[in-house]
Order: structure tokens, then C-alpha cells, then sequence
């Protein structure tokens, strides 16, 4: 998830667990009736959204770490340096996040850990002693608006950037990396894998990674309820978009098929630039027939991909289902390398480009992303300078909903300096709808905001 842009343009779960939302199809037809032209240059920040954003001071700590709209509030939570329950120490680089009920009235966060190097930070559940990355497991009071309890939940594996909820309750953590024994970090064991973790508290994770999903650099996932299917994003600068057929719909350790998307009619597609948007491709999907090499790079099994006519994407990021459909992000998409987000229609086997951001000045890199419980977009960007967490709403128009405003002098655990143009990550929404969670990567810290989302899109 590191910011990466090209360096110079192309050329040519329960219902209630899952967070779905409602259909976001409105945006394509809004897209399609402007005869394809992005809606964002149409509308500026004042005409959508919930008015201008001004510094608020955080219920924790007092400091003002957000920007945001009148009349929104939030806390902090799970700092880097904070303790855990377990005894442990809150690792470094929130990354990708969900939220799911509890019997007794809390939400359930899982979030990553983006970690490279270094020791594992807890004993157990436990890969390769030599990762770094994993998760941490926190149970937040939304009547009260705290933090009730966290621990560790999956230590020993590396990079794990994002991943996504699955309908039968549980975390799939993604590695964005394929290094192994060997690689600079010498690991014990090859990573590029996905992992899942419980999040009912009634089991902990395996700690074993899902071979047949594929050995690639991970990004996200998206799980389609109906069909039990997941949808993997890649995060390379020529990524593919993957989909995974288990054996036995829920139990993903029983194995299954990895298949690449294809466009119908045009074998090695490239999406990354040249796109009209709201014009749907009808899609195939190829076989990988390898999808955990021994013999191991960034790109094998994206090359296996396209070798079969795999279409070609820019650094597929976020992905998550609402309503139906799949929304994925590629975060250096478009003419003006600054993302696209794109809608994939399961059932009808097709593919459009949703929106395309026309500068940064829109929407500058995009990555992670959810899908409100009114229907919008959330979009985390991670870009190279301010960043904000922006809002796409129903009628195709974009929109700044919250911006970092992390700037520390020791007043935290020690962290001092300017972290304003740090990314965002992680963006989920409590199933009540009424607290959108949201991770600062660096330095490290969990928001949890609510307000009065009824008086606009999100």
C-alpha cells in the first residue's frame, strides 16, 4: 500500500455482519446520462456532502486530529504503543479493517497490521517467527463510544495490507508480499498468502495460509453472499482482478479454483487508461493453473493470467460488495494516474468503470474503500500530499468528508511530528450505520466517528 504513482502516464455474515449497503447503480446511471464525463469536475465540495470541514478536537485526547463536517464527533482508540489486554503492545501501521456484532452489543474490529520485518509481535496464533505483520482484535462500546478490549489475533505474517469480512463472520487478512526463506527479510516460511481470522471470539485463527487463493501481492478481498465467491485485488502497477471458487462455500481450507477476469472479446484487456466511463465489458474468467508457484516473483501469477487472456489493471487496492455489485478501486488508474473505481455485476458477468478522477485535486490515489449503509462510497486516499477520507455519492459527485489533521508533540505515547500526509486505511462502518471507523497508518490510531450522517449521502 505504499505510495507509489507512475512516473509518467501511460500510454494509450449474517446480513448485519457483512455490512452490505444498498445498490450504489443510480452513480452509472447519473455517469451514463452525462455522456461519460466524470461527475466530480461537474461539482465542487459545497454543492454534496455535509458542508465545510473545520478542525475538531478528539474525545481522547483532546487534540485536533481530524478535520470534519459540523457536527461530527470521535474518538481514538488502539494507538500504536497503547497495551493490549493480553499483556502485548499495539504493533505500528493500521492498515485494512472490519467490523461485526457481538451478542452482548459491541463491535468487533479486526485490523491489520502492515509489517514487514521484525519479530513476530505476539506468540500465538503464530505463522513465521520472522514476520512482523498480523492482526489485533478490538471490541469497542458504540453506546458509550470506547474502547472495551483488544489483543493480538494473528501474529508471524507479513505486509498484511488489507483484506475483507466474510459472510459467515470472519476476517480475511491479505499479505502484500512474496518474499519467503531467502528474500531480504529472510523469512522462515513464504508469504504471499491469505489467512483468516475468526471474529466471533469462539475459536482464534489456524495461523495457515490458503495456498489454492493464490501466492501473489495481495491487496483486498470481497466475498458475494449469494454465491459464497471471493474477489481478490493485486497491487502492482499490471494487476490482475481474481476470483476464487471454493470447494465447499464458507470453508475456504477445503480448497478451490483461482480464475483471472477476463474481458469477453478482447483477450488481454488494458483497463488502465482510454476508459469511457458507464460503458460495460462483458467478462470471461481464465483459469490460473498455478496459483502457488515454487518458483516465485511478483508477477507469476499474473503472468499466468494474462497468458490467458486476463485483462490488465493499475494497482488494484479496496474492494467490497453492496448491494449486488462489487466495487474495486485502482488506486493509479485513469488518464490522470489519480484512480478509478470500477463496479463488477456478479450476476450479470460484467464490468464498467464506475468514476475516474480527473486530478488530484478530486481524488488523489484512492485505496481502501467501503460501502455506506446509504449507499455511497467511502474512499481512503493515499496520496502524496494532504489526504482525506472522500465520499462518492448516489449522484456520481465526489466530496471531502474528513481530512488528517495529525500533527504530535509527545502528547501520545511519545509520537512527535507532522503526519498530515499520511494515508488512510481501514474505512468501515459499525452494522448500526451509526460510527464509521477509519485507521491514521502513521503513527498509528483507530478513529471512530459519528454524527449526523441522515443530513447527507454517507
Amino acid at each position: 500500500m505504499g505510495r507509489v504513482r507512475p512516473s509518467r502516464r501511460r500510454f494509450l455474515a449474517s446480513a448485519g455482519a457483512f455490512l452490505g449497503a444498498a445498490p450504489f447503480h443510480a452513480l452509472a446511471c447519473r455517469v451514463a446520462e452525462t455522456g461519460g464525463t466524470p461527475p466530480a469536475a461537474e461539482a465542487g465540495a459545497s454543492d454534496v456532502g455535509y458542508g465545510p470541514l473545520g478542525p475538531v478536537a478528539d474525545g481522547t485526547t483532546g487534540l485536533p486530529l481530524l478535520l470534519l463536517p459540523a457536527g461530527f464527533r470521535y474518538v481514538t482508540f488502539g494507538w500504536t504503543g497503547d497495551p493490549l489486554d493480553d499483556g502485548l503492545i499495539t504493533p505500528r501501521a493500521h492498515d485494512g479493517m472490519a467490523a461485526f456484532p457481538t451478542a452482548g452489543g459491541l463491535v468487533r474490529l479486526v485490523r491489520n497490521h502492515e509489517l514487514r520485518d521484525g519479530i513476530a509481535f505476539a506468540p500465538r496464533p503464530l505463522y513465521d517467527p520472522n514476520g512482523g505483520g498480523g492482526t489485533t482484535t478490538l471490541d469497542f462500546d458504540p453506546a458509550a463510544g470506547e474502547l472495551v478490549s483488544a489483543h493480538a489475533s494473528l501474529t508471524g505474517t507479513a505486509v498484511n495490507c488489507a483484506g475483507g469480512p466474510t459472510p459467515w463472520g470472519s476476517w480475511l487478512t491479505c499479505e502484500e508480499t512474496v518474499l519467503g526463506p531467502g528474500g531480504d527479510p529472510d523469512y522462515e516460511f513464504p508469504h504471499g498468502y491469505i489467512f483468516e481470522v475468526p471474529a466471533d471470539g469462539t475459536a482464534e485463527a489456524s495461523a495457515e495460509p490458503y495456498r489454492a487463493m493464490g501466492r501473489f501481492v495481495h491487496e483486498a478481498v470481497a466475498v458475494d453472499p449469494a454465491t459464497g465467491i471471493v474477489y481478490e485485488t493485486e497491487d502492482r502497477g499490471a494487476a490482475g482482478l481474481y476470483r476464487f471458487l471454493p470447494n465447499q462455500s464458507g470453508n475456504l481450507a477445503a480448497g478451490g479454483r483461482l480464475e483471472i477476469l477476463a474481458i469477453d472479446g478482447a483477450p488481454d484487456y488494458d483497463t488502465r487508461t482510454g476508459q469511457a466511463v458507464g460503458t460495460w465489458h462483458p467478462v470471461t474468467w481464465a483459469p490460473i493453473a498455478d496459483p502457488d508457484p515454487a518458483d516465485i516473483d511478483d508477477d507469476s501469477v499474473y503472468r499466468q493470467g494474462v497468458a490467458g487472456g486476463g485483462a490488465t489493471f493499475a494497482r488494484l487496492e479496496g474492494i467490497w460488495h453492496g448491494g449486488g455489485r462489487i466495487y474495486i478501486v485502482s488506486t493509479t488508474g485513469g488518464d490522470a494516474d489519480a484512480g478509478q473505481v470500477w463496479e463488477y455485476d456478479p450476476a450479470g458477468e460484467r464490468i464498467r468503470l464506475l468514476f475516474e478522477s480527473p486530478g488530484t485535486d478530486v481524488l488523489d490515489m484512492p485505496d481502501n474503500l467501503t460501502v455506506s449503509p446509504r449507499g455511497g462510497l467511502v474512499l481512503c486516499e493515499d496520496g502524496d500530499a494532504d489526504n482525506y477520507v472522500r465520499g462518492l455519492t448516489l449522484a456520481g459527485a465526489i466530496f471531502p468528508f474528513a481530512k488528517n489533521n495529525v500533527v504530535l508533540d509527545g502528547e501520545r505515547n511519545g509520537f512527535a511530528g507532522d503526519f498530515r500526509h499520511r494515508e488512510f486505511a481501514g474505512a468501515v462502518y459499525d452494522p448500526a450505520g451509526d460510527w464509521l471507523f477509519v485507521n491514521a497508518q502513521t503513527p498509528g490510531i483507530t478513529f471512530a466517528i459519528t454524527g449526523p450522517w441522515g443530513a447527507g449521502p454517507l
